[in-house]
């Protein structure tokens, strides 16, 4: 087979990397060790037409298909055991930004990190992840909530317009206006339909500093902090958020709150007053530049380590249930192995739900997002923890749910883009491989009533389902 890969790489402008290859080890890399996959082949793509020469080679040589833009999806979906990887990071991460028409056009490729610093060069800005190391690839389709969603809704209702290459090689744009079917899809519907090559932006005016940082609590405050933050939701307004972290720090549990305000020091301590006179043991939040807002916790979470991610919804925060959640993790981290968290993740939903469900595929809901995440060094055992680290998050959302009285079964699942089990084999969750009926129970739940319409769409652009990584949408009958 050597012999056809050579082939191929004289049809390419990009470079073709094969286990030969020196390059092959950090090709292959992730930022979770645990999502890496031995590929045959890992092809940096150079453009669109790369990437339509890439889909044809591997359809004709059987090779199962995945694509790599930040590399960030935990669950694998970035990479492909045996099969043909299409990367976009190497050459397809340019950011240009059109200042007269607010759009920011972004390769397919980039991390969100690129885009915040290119556009707020203008004062401008959009909804990126919160992590800023994130590619925009995979948190776009997903949905994309951030910073800034109280504002400006989710990261699709954003999204202009994109440079798709589907199962058949062919290179559409697709936007309200062309292709508008699939356009629909690919917000919120994954990479189910295709590889976007180039994603065309919505930018909105933004001041170059904001009031961002951790404030930190022992659990001695938790329920003074619920009663507080109850009280703050019920009026939460478009240009502040939370995220509230409860974690382990040198032995001791600890509640950190990374609160946002889009405005001055003194306006963002004013707006936290109560969180404040609470008493937080330590506190970091503080003026600073637009472009290091994203990446607060980006050095939380650091390539090269082992992650198991995993999302459920609330109601409504919850002292009995979050207090048990904090003593688990707490024993699960005092045992040595593993280092937990879990986040509560608080932006206002108003701007969120007022684009209707049926607008795009992604499943919108009125309950704020729950990320419980797991750790682990490479080292300890690396990739084979991943079955004991599935089933801390699973004993976690358990105890969290007996908080939150009827969830519906999507609700339960969380937001697609916290993490799944779908491409995680067997070997490494330490239960027999999920089939068929399970992947699409959990599909389901992750589109809810926009799952049919999703495999109609899915019939037309990819009917063999070769875009099959991240909650598979089956083609209709």
């Amino acid at each position: 087979m050597a012999d056809i890969f050579t082939s191929f790489s004289n049809l390419i402008k990009g470079e073709v990397v094969t286990p030969e290859h020196p390059e092959y080890e950090s090709a292959i890399a992730r930022w979770a060790k645990n999502a890496e996959r031995k590929a045959r082949v890992v092809v940096f793509v150079k453009d669109a037409d790369d990437i339509s020469k890439s889909i044809l080679f591997a359809k004709k040589n059987k090779l199962p298909i995945a694509i790599r833009g930040g590399g960030h999806n935990a669950a694998g979906a970035s990479s492909s055991e045996g099969g043909l990887v299409i990367d976009l990071s190497r050459h397809l991460k340019t950011v240009r930004v059109d200042e007269e028409e607010k759009l920011a056009y972004v390769g397919g490729g980039a991390l969100w990190r690129h885009v915040d610093e290119e556009a707020i060069k203008y004062g401008l800005a959009t909804v990126g992840g919160t992590v800023n190391h994130t590619g925009v690839g995979g948190l776009t389709v997903g949905g994309g909530y951030g910073w800034l969603s109280g504002r400006h809704g989710l990261t699709i209702d954003n999204l202009k317009q994109v440079t798709i290459i589907t199962a058949n090689g062919d290179i559409l744009t697709a936007s309200a206006t062309e292709n508008n079917d699939l356009f629909w899809a690919i917000r919120g519907g994954g990479s189910n339909f295709g590889v976007v090559a180039e994603f065309m932006y919505k930018l909105h005016p933004q001041r170059k500093t904001v009031f961002a940082g951790p404030i930190i609590f022992a659990p001695t405050k938790l329920e003074k902090l619920v009663q507080v933050t109850k009280k703050w939701l019920e009026n939460i307004k478009e240009d502040e958020g939370m995220n509230q972290i409860c974690t382990v720090i040198e032995g001791k549990p600890v509640i950190a709150l990374y609160i946002f305000f889009n405005g001055s020091e003194e306006e963002g301590k004013a707006n936290f007053k109560d969180f404040y006179d609470l008493g937080p043991f330590k506190e970091g939040a503080k003026e600073i530049p637009y472009e290091r807002l994203n990446g607060m916790l980006s050095d939380k979470v650091e390539h090269g380590i082992c992650y198991y991610l995993s999302g459920i919804s609330q109601k409504t925060p919850h002292y009995e249930s979050t207090a048990e959640a904090i003593k688990k993790i707490t024993e699960v981290v005092q045992q040595g192995t593993f280092k937990a968290a879990v986040l509560f993740e608080f932006f206002s939903l108003a701007k969120v739900n007022s684009v209707s469900t049926e607008a795009t595929a992604f499943r919108r809901q009125l309950s704020h997002n729950i990320l419980c995440t797991v750790r682990w060094s490479a080292s300890v055992d690396g990739p084979e923890k991943t079955g004991e680290a599935r089933q801390i998050t699973k004993d976690v959302h358990e105890i969290i749910l007996r908080g939150q009285g009827n969830l519906s079964a999507s609700e339960q699942q969380g937001y697609t883009n916290y993490g799944h089990d779908l491409d995680l084999p067997s070997s490494l969750l330490g239960h027999p491989s999920l089939d068929h009926n399970a992947a699409s129970s959990r599909s389901q739940n992750a589109f809810a009533e926009n799952y049919p319409r999703l495999q109609a769409i899915k019939k037309i652009y990819d009917p063999e389902h070769i875009f099959n990584k991240w909650y598979p949408i089956v083609p209709a009958a």
